[in-house]
């Protein structure tokens, strides 16, 4: 059996979004010729929300190590918070002495913690060690240059300039790319002429039930919306920001307009955006509640920026009538929550761009509605768009969609797990084929 180290910092009873694709994987590894030795930040750490029900979804034998990571507190003095940056010395000096015992076939990268992806190019030189790195988010982007300073993230300039030098330094030496979009491995591919279209392989994010069976086993609650009162409650839970303005324009929009034609029904919509800021808590900045506010409908409307835990989430989605997923206007965000609003089985109404993947997943599976849009759609014909297939969704509740779960089988975690250990062989093999004489690390241009 082969033998891949998984770098995932992020890693239970750690509750951030980069979790999951590993989380989710780590069952089914084994069954596809893979032994997977998962490789996290120690938990005390890495400043981000915990949810130790995360671990029940753990199978009983993985095996996971533990590496440091300075402590924030000091660091921060230095104006350094960044995790990456904080345990990329830590990830270097074990993961290097792990690698020298010779028993490892692979490297993964799966995590949005970016700069530590330039030690597999390190250790491929050193060991002669394939890697491959799982793109879930753009690593460098030029999406938010020109945009005005509170639309863009926190330290942008230096987080700017450093993803464009050590982007180059890690995917000049990557075996392969598993990305959650096409529109990811395209402008990779143009980016580096060593990264070819059979270097890469779009897999999304996988499905399991077994988050809501241990959801329901552990008796966890919500205190956001009751099931049992008279409104209409509408959820979203996930994160805001402005690239989502114009989904949310077209969603209070309809609100909007449905409290004017049909206000009996709109009038019972109450609709909760929750968990919408990574920022810490209580410091999150409302990106939604200000549009609805624009639009007249903030009575009906509560944003919490704060991040709930994982498992109470899908309590939240569970216990809603209605589901939302506002898209945002990159055609190349696809939302990896989409798997558990389907699994909740409750009706799905998603406004995205018509290039997202998002919109092929709830048509195949038929287990939503997908009102689209692009760069060129105005606000007013979104609203009229959704407001056309969100009525006769309201009108009908209570209901669950009738998903095509044959369908749906290709999106589950086996399946995508099958799909991620197909790049992996196929990497070890040629890594196999070829010399292991390695070049120096060359500064990019």
């Amino acid at each position: 059996m082969r033998r891949v180290l998984v770098v995932s910092p992020r890693f239970p009873p750690i509750n951030a979004p980069d979790v999951h694709r590993v989380r989710h994987s780590l069952t089914h590894f084994q069954a596809n010729g893979w032994q997977p030795e998962v490789w996290r930040v120690d938990p005390n750490r890495v400043e981000r929300e915990r949810d130790p029900l995360l671990a029940k979804t753990l199978p009983d034998d993985a095996k996971v190590r533990t590496v440091g990571a300075f402590d924030p507190d000091w660091t921060r003095l230095a104006g350094l918070g960044s995790l990456p940056l904080r345990s990329l010395p830590f990830y270097f000096w074990h993961g290097t002495r792990r690698l020298a015992r010779g028993d490892v076939d692979l490297v993964y990268f799966s995590t949005t913690a970016f700069p530590i992806m330039v030690l597999g190019r390190y250790w491929k030189r050193r060991f002669g060690i394939p890697y491959v790195i799982d793109m879930q988010d753009p690593w460098h982007t030029d999406y938010y240059v020109g945009k005005p300073k509170e639309e863009q993230p926190p330290k942008f300039w230096f987080s700017y300039r450093l993803h464009k030098y050590l982007e180059p330094v890690a995917m000049q030496g990557v075996d392969g790319i598993v990305s959650v979009s096409q529109g990811y491995c395209d402008t990779l591919q143009n980016r580096y002429a060593n990264v070819t279209p059979d270097m890469c392989e779009v897999i999304p994010f996988g499905a399991t039930e077994v988050d809501f069976e241990v959801m329901e086993d552990s008796g966890v609650t919500q205190p956001f919306v009751d099931p049992d009162n008279d409104t209409i409650d509408v959820v979203y839970a996930g994160r805001g920001g402005h690239d989502m303005e114009l989904a949310a324009r077209g969603l209070f929009g309809a609100l909007r307009r449905g409290r004017e034609e049909q206000p009996a029904l709109f009038g019972r919509v109450r609709m909760h955006f929750v968990g919408t800021s990574y920022a810490p808590t209580g410091e999150g900045e409302k990106t939604i509640e200000p549009i609805a506010e624009e639009y007249g409908v903030a009575d009906a409307v509560t944003e919490h920026t704060d991040r709930i835990p994982y498992f109470q989430s899908l309590r939240l989605l569970r216990d809603a009538d209605h589901l939302v997923v506002p898209g945002s206007d990159d055609p190349d965000y696809t939302a990896s929550k989409l798997y558990p609003y389907i699994l909740s089985r409750r009706p799905v109404l998603a406004a995205f761009h018509e290039n997202s993947s998002v919109v092929d997943i709830l048509r195949e599976t038929e287990a939503g509605t997908a009102v689209t849009f692009d760069g060129r759609t105005d606000p007013e014909d979104l609203t009229q768009k959704v407001l056309d297939a969100w009525a006769p969704m309201l009108e009908r509740l209570p209901y669950s969609p009738d998903t095509d779960w044959e369908a749906f089988q290709p999106y589950t975690a086996e399946a995508m797990t099958q799909r991620q250990v197909e790049v992996f062989d196929r990497v070890v093999s040629m890594a196999s084929s070829t010399p292991k004489a390695s070049a120096a690390i060359d500064r990019p241009s």
